[in-house]
Parts: C-alpha cells; structure tokens; sequence
C-alpha cells in the first residue's frame, strides 16, 4: 500500500467520502461469527498480512491526507480535542519517536526521518510538512510532540500513566471518538474511564483487561477491535458536537440505510514506551456504508444476524436502538439464512 493515490473527501457537510473496493476489501470487519458480546479480544500487534490494515505498526490509506485535513477541522473548532498533563512530556516524546520511525521505516517513499545526535529532521511527503528540531526540546517544534505527530498520524491517541495499580488517561489527542469526550475523561483512572459500558462490569472484562496492561512489556505491544456504529461518514461525533450529528439518527429509512448507516470499528493498539512507562492507546478508525459491505454478501448476511440478536443494552449503549427498525428492514432482504462459516474474511 505505499504507492497511495489519497482522495480528496469530507468527513462533514456534505459527506463525499467514499472506500475504494482495495479499502472494502482491506476493510476490518470484526464479527467472526454471527453473534456479538463484549470481550478482551487481545492480540499480539505483529506485521499482519500484505496489504492488510495489520501490515504495519500504523495503518496509513487513500483516506490519510483528507482524514488529516478534518482533524485541523476539528481542533480549529474546538482546541479541548488536544490535552496533556505536565508530567506527560517525556510520553510525548516516546509518541513521536514511536510514530516517527514506523512511519518512515513502513512507508519509506512517503515519509523520512534523518538523525544527526539529537537533532532530527522529519519530511512527511503527502501533507508538505519539513521540519528539524532537537529531540527533548519541545520548544524547537511548532507545537508539543503529541499534537504535532498526532495531527500527522490516522488515528486517535491516548497516553495513559501507570500509579496507583491502574492507568489514568492523563494525555490525549481525540478528533475522531465515538461519542466520549477527552476533556471530561482526562485525568481519569481506568474504571472511571471505562464506567458508562454496559454488561462488561458484570461480565468482569475491564478487570481482566486492567490486569493485563499493567503487565504490558515494551516491545510487545497488543491490538484489538472495537465497533460501533455512525450515521454519515463522520469521524468527529464527540459530545461536544453532537447538535451536529446526533440528529442525523432520526433521519434513517429502510430505503436510505445503505447510504447513511456506516459500520465503525476501530483498531486499537497498546504500546509500552521506553522512557515514561507509560502506555500509548492508538485508536484507528475505519468506516464502512451498507452499500460498500453489501458488496460481499457474506459480510452483509453476517451484520443483519448481529444486529438483530444485539442484546438491548448494547443497542442502547452504541446509540442503534433508535434507527434499529430502519436499519433492519433494509438489511434483511440481503440474508437469505445460508450457514455461514467462522472467520471475518469477506468471501
């Protein structure tokens, strides 16, 4: 995927994004079977396959360049989006040498990072950007280094602090949530972070979890998906906007959810950093419209029985339940109830 033609799209407005059929193909479908419950769904994070959204330590696509363009959008708007707590720096730091090196080393003809000492220079090719500062000495970027390499990386990115026996969200930099909001969270420990998911207290999985990050080893980091879903091809729908988005809900119909209902999954990525000990949480998102996974018939016979057995509360909890009946009636005649195989491979 190095040779990237990148579109030029909008993730707002007037919504003219649109995946590729490589992109549908790539796409990170996340129901190995034909029903859904919470789980920790943890696995090593190592090279997937070619072409694959596991390729390499940070997935960069055709949506790179206009993805990058709505995050400036969103942190015009609302500066809240960027937030770190002082004694984050030397996270930072570890975020941009982390993000620096697999970028250049993963897609060499589009980004370069050369080191004399502490002096480093970085030239990311698609959006025009050359800058050289010294490493550790915020004052010689534009900006701190986590809103620097987080403007120029797809993605979400959270650094937590490991005190206390837990992690606490004491830095972030979030323009593509699904509807959380980084300035309420920040400073927050794990289960105040993790307290409105419904089922997964019971269920004991963000224990489970916890205990397993604090054991999180530099060097071996771990990736899981998640999934949701969004009206409209929006990356932003946080709180803080949500007189935006959030109305958008009312306006499915059987005969425009192809169109308007996306699948959202994110893959997330947990990474132990060498100088701070802190752990970074990457958050890629990917959408995907009915129509565009329609075109594999497995994947759309699939996402029907998953979201007609969703348990209430996960309905409610994703934000579904008020365009379930819409939603349903268009992808119903799509499933002709073939016993479908595991595996999330699109045929």
């Amino acid at each position: 995927m190095n040779n990237l033609a990148y579109k030029l799209e909008t993730f707002r407005d007037d919504y003219t994004f649109r995946n590729s059929p490589d992109a549908i193909r790539r796409f990170p479908f996340p129901f190995d079977q034909d029903h859904y419950m919470y789980s920790v769904n943890i696995e090593p994070h190592k090279p997937g396959a070619p072409g694959s959204v596991f390729e390499h330590t940070f997935d960069i696509d055709e949506h790179y360049v206009a993805e990058c363009a709505d995050k400036a959008l969103t942190l015009a708007q609302d500066k809240g989006r960027y937030a770190a707590l002082p004694h984050m720096m030397d996270a930072q730091w570890d975020f941009l040498e982390l993000t620096m090196e697999s970028l250049a080393r993963d897609y060499p003809d589009q980004f370069k990072l050369s080191k004399e000492g502490e002096r480093w220079t970085w030239t990311n090719l698609p959006l025009g950007i050359e800058d050289s500062f010294i490493f550790g000495d915020a004052s010689t970027l534009p900006m701190e280094p986590l809103e620097y390499m987080g403007r120029q990386v797809q993605g979400d990115f959270v650094l937590l602090d490991q005190r206390e026996g837990t992690l606490f969200a004491d830095a972030g930099f979030i323009t593509s949530q699904a509807d959380w909001s980084l300035a309420f969270d920040i400073g927050m420990a794990w289960h105040e972070w993790h307290g409105p998911v419904p089922q997964v207290e019971k269920m004991g999985v963000m224990e489970r979890a916890l205990k397993f990050l604090l054991s999180l080893q530099q060097g071996s980091p771990v990736r899981r998906l998640n999934w949701t879903m969004t009206i409209n091809p929006r990356l932003d729908t946080s709180p803080e906007h949500y007189p935006q988005w959030g109305p958008d809900k009312l306006k499915v119909t059987a005969e425009n959810a192809g169109r308007k209902a996306h699948l959202r999954v994110e893959l997330q990525g947990l990474f132990r950093l060498p100088r701070s000990n802190a752990i970074l949480f990457s958050i890629r998102c990917y959408l995907m419209s009915l129509e565009e996974m329609a075109t594999y018939p497995r994947w759309i016979k699939r996402f029907h029985r998953v979201i007609r057995d969703l348990h209430p509360d996960l309905l409610e909890y994703k934000g579904i339940k008020v365009y379930h009946a819409p939603l349903m009636a268009w992808l119903a005649p799509h499933d002709d109830g073939e016993e479908l195989p595991p595996g999330t491979q699109p045929e």
